[in-house]
């Protein structure tokens, strides 16, 4: 950061004359250049600093405090919000008024004083206004030499503002209350995984999942096992095959490091429009950054974590704390939410979905609700975290459930069975409702069809079973499908329109008329088959013959 001389070199001599009166500093020189010079050396003194500091307002001395405790600086945007705004007045005004003697701000105070300055510094989201201390009065104020003298160090000093060695963790822990109704979390997303990709597969549309299809999608696009609008057979594979454990934390490293998976314009309820951008990785680690302050296994409060970052970390995701340029659209009654009093609606929602959403799906946090079916109301993180969590190892079982295959096709998998297998077996099958721990599936020559346009065979489908069912096969599924790969289909079940008519003339009569073509095969000498979509036809040219009929 710039040093005093710097962080003033712009500064009128009105101004330097304003600072040494505050200071109580006299300066000799008419040349503001020279004057410079004189002040910062006289600023420097380690006693006056003491006295002037220990003159501030305790609203002052609380964003000094602040400034130090962040090592110096931080985003006027945050900063303008906690300790307020400086008036923007010309010197003739500025000294005419003497508003410097009437501060409206704890900001104002610290910049007439000179312990305040505003300047752009890059960060990795680009160019950031801050407020800051000057560099030489920041290493003051954080050693505490200011007040070394033999003789003059004192109980309260404003050394005790410097930067602790550890954060303290934003919020508190949860109530008995709050952690009432418990919701653990699982590794249920792998089977979620291998459910989706069996679908994009056959392009079939997926049965409704405990996590959002489009979620879902977006987290096996970082995980490179779709792309394109594809899925990736070798990645894809190599996934399915991993270990349980393995497999979860490959995805929770792809969520971790995805410049892509945007958790921002997941939230339900909410539109993002316009072409700005926003850096989910960056507000992604964060969050991470700020869960690792908090206890492993202990239950901690959602509110009070949300509120804690509100007060001391709202710009967590916003690039210069600009709330105004993201256009967000809150869907219900498409009202745009800009501004920072929208906080809540935008910024506090992003931190409870990131924590009840992905945090959970992924198994690192369990959830809690103050009542059943209430939303959470305290979070648990199940693993012990260093900066973005790279130590996370989740516990999951082994999959070594076995499935169940009924003589009449009917299929039962087990949640815990290979995902490898029942990826292979569902490309073969109709799928059924799933059941809580439970997979369904059932084998039809219109499955067997579609697998086979995969250039998926019957015998593939058999050696699956075999290796993987609990018991023998029944034989009698055994033989339809060694049937229908040699035959095709030897049945139908079809739900034809007979038509029952009162004697044998009258359908020879029918059978003459020009309605004739819309009859099918003859089941008998007063039943026949009407053609599918011909009823009104027929009914109309037996009206025209003078019968009546019912249409039942």
């Amino acid at each position: 950061m710039p040093d005093l001389s710097h962080s003033l070199q712009s500064r009128d001599l009105g101004y330097l004359r304003i600072v040494a009166e505050l200071w109580g500093v006299e300066l000799l020189s008419n040349d503001a250049g020279e004057a410079l010079t004189e002040l910062a050396a006289a600023l420097l003194d380690p006693n006056l600093l003491r006295e002037l500091v220990e003159s501030l307002s305790p609203e002052a001395r609380a964003a000094l405090e602040a400034l130090v405790t962040e090592g110096g600086r931080i985003p006027w945007a945050t900063f303008a919000r906690r300790f307020g705004q400086i008036r923007e007045v010309g010197a003739g005004h500025r000294d005419r008024e003497q508003v410097y003697l009437h501060p409206i701000s704890a900001a104002e105070m610290l910049f007439y004083r000179a312990l305040l300055a505003r300047a752009f510094f890059d960060t990795p989201s680009g160019p950031q206004e801050f407020a800051y201390i000057p560099e030489d009065l920041i290493s003051l104020l954080s050693t505490g030499k200011f007040n070394r003298e033999e003789g003059k160090r004192k109980e309260k000093t404003f050394a005790t503002f410097a930067v602790n060695s550890g954060e303290e963790p934003p919020g508190r822990a949860a109530t008995p209350t709050e952690r009432a109704q418990v919701i653990l979390a699982d590794d249920r997303i792998l089977d979620h995984a291998c459910t989706l990709l069996a679908a994009l597969r056959l392009g079939i549309q997926p049965p409704e999942l405990s996590v959002p299809t489009i979620v879902l999608i977006e987290l096996l696009a970082a995980a490179k096992l779709i792309g394109g609008g594809s899925i990736n057979p070798e990645a894809v594979k190599s996934f399915l095959e991993m270990p349980r454990a393995e497999a979860l934390a490959s995805l929770v490293e792809a969520w971790q490091e995805s410049g892509t998976f945007d958790e921002l314009r997941q939230l339900p309820g909410l539109v993002c429009e316009g072409e700005w951008t926003n850096s989910s990785l960056v507000t992604r680690h964060s969050l991470l950054d700020l869960l690792a302050t908090i206890p492993h296994n202990q239950w901690w409060s959602l509110p009070a974590f949300i509120r804690a970052i509100k007060e001391k970390h709202p710009d967590f995701q916003r690039p210069a704390g600009d709330y105004d340029s993201w256009f967000i659209r809150r869907e219900s009654d498409n009202t745009y939410l800009r501004g920072f009093e929208h906080w809540d609606e935008v910024d506090g929602a992003l931190i409870r979905y990131f924590i009840t959403g992905p945090l959970h799906w992924l198994g690192m946090t369990d959830l809690a609700s103050a009542e059943d079916g209430g939303i959470a109301t305290a979070f648990r993180i199940k693993s012990k975290v260093e900066g973005q969590m790279s130590d996370f190892r989740p516990s999951t079982s082994d999959e070594t459930g076995k499935l169940h295959v009924s003589s009449q096709g009917k299929i039962t998998i087990p949640r815990y069975s290979p995902r490898a297998a029942r990826y292979q077996i569902a490309r073969f099958c109709e799928w059924e409702e799933p059941a809580k721990d439970e997979y369904r599936y059932r084998v039809t020559p219109v499955s067997l069809q579609r697998a086979r346009q995969q250039k998926l065979k019957p015998d593939q489908l058999l050696s699956l079973l075999r290796k993987h069912a609990a018991a023998p096969l029944p034989p009698p599924f055994v033989r339809a499908i060694q049937r229908w790969e040699i035959n095709g289909t030897e049945a139908r079940l079809e739900h034809p329109v007979v038509l029952r008519l009162a004697s044998p003339a009258v359908l020879d009569e029918l059978r003459k008329s020009k309605a004739g073509r819309f009859l099918g095969e003859i089941l008998g000498p007063t039943t026949v088959i009407v053609k599918s979509g011909a009823q009104a036809k027929v009914l109309a040219a037996l009206a025209e013959l003078g019968y009546l009929a019912e249409d039942r």
